[in-house]
């Protein structure tokens, strides 16, 4: 819940909600929950609330209406800020989306691991860390930087749709174009998708409404791509709609 300054613009309590360490001690692969207290405040968890259970919760610092259920140290976010802000520039990204995974993936832990050995600030996969030619990946400049490059592949790959790029980085890209180009039906990756958009300062982008199947011909072999923009000309099917 954001609060808004004078003119009525959302202010920078919402942007600072990313910053929050809410998970320090928590597996890096560990399931996020979310509901809404009695006094209707957005409460961030690892653990899942029993219907007749009552978790203590504790305000975040610079999150009005935000609280989670560890006690949130605000300063250890901010050593990364600089780094997440330069690499999201370089990569033509958003910095609060970069810094909105961050926040789910290790929750600013640089040494954190996953049992599925995804390692760091970004949760890199060994497939990723040898592709971007990272050397140490518990580094947060090595981590992020390579992080925020393969989000910028699959953005590329997905022409810029975000929520795809997203389940992509979650679940792999495979799954996504097993599933037609759509976010696959994972309970998982929709909730990484969730935590995600909750936490970056503008609802994650789709672009489109249809997906579009295309056989091109390169140097005389099919190649086959798919697309949510309506090709102009050629021949096309539509795989599926969202």
């Amino acid at each position: 819940m954001a609060g808004r300054d004078a003119s009525g613009r959302p202010h920078a309590l919402h942007y600072f909600v990313l910053t929050a360490c809410l998970f320090v001690a928590a597996p890096a692969d560990a399931q996020i929950y979310s509901w809404r207290d009695a006094n209707g405040n957005l409460v961030l968890s690892n653990q899942r609330l029993a219907p007749t259970a009552a978790l203590r919760s504790y305000a975040v610092p610079k999150a009005e209406g935000v609280r989670a259920t560890r006690y949130a140290a605000f300063e250890r976010s901010r050593l990364y800020d600089d780094l997440i802000s330069e690499h999201a520039r370089m990569n033509r990204l958003r910095a609060d989306l970069v810094r909105a995974v961050v926040q789910v993936e290790s929750a600013f832990n640089p040494y954190a691991r996953s049992p599925k050995g995804a390692v760091g600030l970004m949760q890199l996969m060994p497939a990723t860390i040898r592709q971007f030619g990272v050397k140490n990946p518990f580094s947060p400049e090595e981590n992020v930087r390579a992080g925020s490059a393969y989000l910028r592949v699959l953005l590329d790959r997905y022409e810029n749709n975000e929520e795809l790029a997203l389940a992509a980085y979650n679940a792999g890209p495979g799954a996504v174009d097993k599933h037609g180009q759509t976010v696959p039906p994972y309970r998982e990756t929709q909730n990484y998708l969730a935590q995600v958009g909750q936490l970056s300062s503008r609802p994650i982008e789709r672009r489109g409404s249809e997906i579009f199947k295309v056989v091109e011909i390169v140097d005389g072999r099919p190649v086959v791509r798919y697309t949510d923009r309506k090709p102009a000309t050629g021949t096309y099917d539509v795989v599926a709609g969202r």
